[in-house]
């Protein structure tokens, strides 16, 4: 079947945990490492994301300059810069929270598949009664969390835990769990549906080095079942050994190739400068 191209705020299916879910949330990760899974992993086709002369001005501010780059489909693809860059802004156009010129689209090969959404970090009353269980039902399924686990996803949410590491912490307070132990559920929810295509929002940032193992796994499940993802990390040595290609930007694109040719000190400086002088060749 040939290439399909759907526009992101029109055609594609968005997943559990997107969308609907994104708005104004922040959510988190958390600590322990799991085996990987002996059974061979389900081979999916991830779409190729196409964004061109992407621009985004709110009020008088350029956020977003005529940014234009393409992720390639089943691949690892950063996208870092500094604070203040338009990465996060970028992911907000994407997923359709963020007026812009310019075009987004997404390439299947086939039908229109799910997008997975992890965002950055979510803080919880220390008081609120809501378990782990109750948070993965109020994200992946329509039926009301206080009803508990619907059968259709009980499994699918159990194994997204299991695969995060938190499946003996599911009766826990959410407000009770770490940084990273939230950031790993962030991660288990992302996950329901099975994504085509999963953006991922600094899913490092509160994790520590046992959840940093949990998470380069899953990078490496998703690379090798065709998953198309789309990273945010300020983390370069991470952003070097894991990602396919990278992205830098500030405002605009200031460069878009593998890590090592990439990640040069040239480059990175230039990247992280205040007011970027041009694309670093």
């Amino acid at each position: 079947m040939t290439a399909k191209e759907t526009l992101i705020d029109s055609e594609s299916t968005v997943g559990a945990g997107l969308l609907a879910n994104a708005v104004g949330q922040t959510l988190s990760m958390s600590t322990d490492t799991t085996q990987s899974r002996a059974s061979p992993l389900p081979q999916v086709c991830g779409p190729t994301l196409d964004f061109a002369e992407v621009s985004l001005t709110l009020g008088r501010t350029t956020i977003l300059d005529k940014v234009t780059f393409q992720v390639r489909p089943g691949s690892v693809h950063a996208l870092v810069g500094p604070n203040g860059g338009g990465k996060s802004s970028l992911i907000k156009t994407l997923l359709g929270q963020m007026p812009h010129q310019g075009r987004l689209s997404l390439q299947w090969t086939g039908e229109p598949g799910t997008i997975g959404y992890v965002p950055q970090a979510l803080e919880f009353d220390r008081g609120l009664p809501m378990t782990v269980d109750d948070f993965m039902a109020a994200m992946c399924q329509r039926r009301p969390a206080f009803l508990g686990l619907s059968k259709h996803y009980a499994a699918a949410i159990g194994e997204a835990l299991e695969r995060v590491g938190m499946q003996d912490k599911r009766k826990r307070r959410m407000g009770a769990l770490s940084g990273g132990e939230r950031q790993r559920v962030l991660l288990a929810q992302g996950l329901i549906p099975a994504p085509q295509l999963l953006v991922l929002d600094e899913p490092m940032s509160a994790l520590d080095e046992a959840g940093i193992q949990v998470f380069e796994r899953l990078l490496g499940d998703w690379r090798q079942s065709g998953i198309t993802v789309l990273w945010i990390e300020h983390d370069l040595e991470a952003v070097g050994r894991l990602a396919d290609r990278v992205t830098g930007l500030n405002r605009r694109v200031l460069f878009d190739a593998t890590p090592k040719q990439a990640l040069t000190p040239e480059r990175v400086l230039t990247l992280f400068s205040t007011h970027p002088r041009s694309a670093a060749r």
